[in-house]
């Protein structure tokens, strides 16, 4: 019997729709996959954006629509011959989207008409079953398993951090355990990944400082990871606005190096593509201090001045991460079926698949960290902060199904969690009409 698929698929440049189709017959080494949650990645918006253009996004797209979405998680549903001694229906899943198969840039979530995130069923070709990059994943939620591909790029970006002993070329992978790492600009969604593995993580420094210029967002990852949780795991941490120290942005070195008792910074990582920014951060590099630029910048021809003079003498060095591979994300999957990292703070936004073409065009314009869309759910993207406000304006079954969720919301410290997830997928009032 055909299986039938409801999925936010892309023509061309800001040309998104959601359609429902049939899937092709599964062949022996193909496997038919449910979607359950997919989070949206500012990926998704520069592929909305540049259409054909983008370096993922097949040239023919506006003839084969492709399925958009990258950090999905689901359970298996049909398992083809080939993979039968392995993987089982029923199982739970996520995928590891950079394939890299035979050196091509195809991805599902960009470049395969039958897989892609925002779908609620797709059919995973063989390339992700010969690299190796359909994981099994045993935890209690399907959102977090659909944000541990954004979780392994902070591993990966951890994991390429290097340094290396005087008069050594060998390099140390890794942040430098027991020293001191800033994150900038981290008061977001990846940023506050970031202080999650930082704190939490297998290999920890031993002095964090958190910077951002939003208050706002500054006193919420304070309340997330608050400095007194951080010393019970041996890592001193500071949250501070660079803005508001002692002589404001230009006198940000000189709060470090007091800060660092004059040790200045081993590890440095930059949450924000800003000119400004990673020419503050490369002043505070200690010698033989390395800087992870994290963002993507928006232009090819982003750039920024960096103090060449210190990298010959102090030796300071640059690097940059686009993605974790397939062990950061094994990585990422056992410290949350472990529970030490939780992703559950880098969500602010929960709607369903009819929502999410649209949240893919708007997400530079809507504030806040991850949106998380379930597949087979209509519900408007709506805050987690605004659950029990938008509940009294809708009509029934929606007005239930959101003030319910603002409440174990708000029982969890106004975090997404596994019981409002558990909730919101035993609604059959908000199941979508192809369900």
């Amino acid at each position: 019997m055909p299986v039938r698929t409801t999925a936010v698929r892309i023509y061309g440049r800001r040309d998104l729709r959601l359609e429902t189709f049939e899937l092709p017959e599964p062949a022996d080494d193909e496997i038919v996959a449910e979607v359950v949650s997919n989070s949206i990645c500012m990926s998704s918006h520069k592929a909305a954006e540049q259409g054909a253009e983008h370096k993922r996004i097949p040239d023919n797209v506006a003839q084969n629509p492709t399925i958009l979405g990258h950090e999905f998680s689901g359970r298996l549903l049909q398992v083809g011959a080939a993979w039968a001694e392995r993987f089982r229906p029923g199982q739970m899943f996520a995928i590891q989207p950079a394939l890299n198969y035979k050196g091509s840039l195809d991805s599902p979530g960009y470049s395969y008409p039958w897989i892609g995130g925002n779908a609620t069923r797709i059919l995973i070709p063989r390339e992700v079953m010969l690299m190796d990059c359909l994981l099994p994943y045993e935890g209690d939620a399907f959102f977090k398993a659909s944000l541990a591909e954004p979780m392994s790029c902070i591993v990966g970006a951890f994991h390429a951090q290097y340094h290396f002993e005087q008069g050594s070329y060998n390099h140390q992978m890794g942040i430098r355990e027991g020293g001191n790492c800033a994150l900038m600009a981290a008061a977001g969604p990846m940023g506050l990944g970031a202080v999650d593995l930082a704190v939490h993580g297998p290999r920890r420094p031993g002095r964090l400082l958190v910077t951002d210029v939003d208050e706002a967002r500054l006193a919420r990852a304070r309340r997330m990871f608050p400095p007194e949780e951080a010393e019970r795991h041996g890592v001193e941490l500071t949250y501070v606005n660079p803005q508001l120290v002692e002589g404001g942005p230009e006198g940000f070195a000189d709060y470090v190096r007091r800060l660092t008792d004059g040790q200045m910074l081993d590890d440095v990582f930059v949450f924000f593509p800003n000119a400004q920014l990673i020419e503050q951060a490369d002043s505070l590099l200690a010698r033989n201090g390395c800087l992870s630029f994290f963002a993507g910048p928006p232009r090819r021809d982003f750039a920024a001045p960096i103090n060449f003079y210190n990298v010959h003498y102090e030796g300071h060095h640059v690097v940059g991460t686009s993605g974790g591979n397939t062990e950061d994300l094994r990585i990422s999957l056992g410290l949350m079926g472990e529970g030490r990292v939780n992703p559950a703070g880098m969500v602010t936004h929960v709607g369903g698949l009819d929502a999410a073409a649209q949240t893919i065009l708007d997400l530079p314009d809507i504030p806040g960290g991850k949106k998380l869309i379930y597949t087979h759910v209509r519900m408007p993207l709506t805050p987690l902060d605004e659950l029990a406000e938008r509940a009294e304006a809708a009509d029934e079954p929606l007005k239930g199904v959101l003030g319910e969720l603002g409440r174990l919301v708000e029982q969890a410290g106004g975090l997404w969690c596994t019981e409002a997830e558990r909730f919101l997928l035993c609604c059959e009032g908000v199941r979508l009409p192809e369900d």
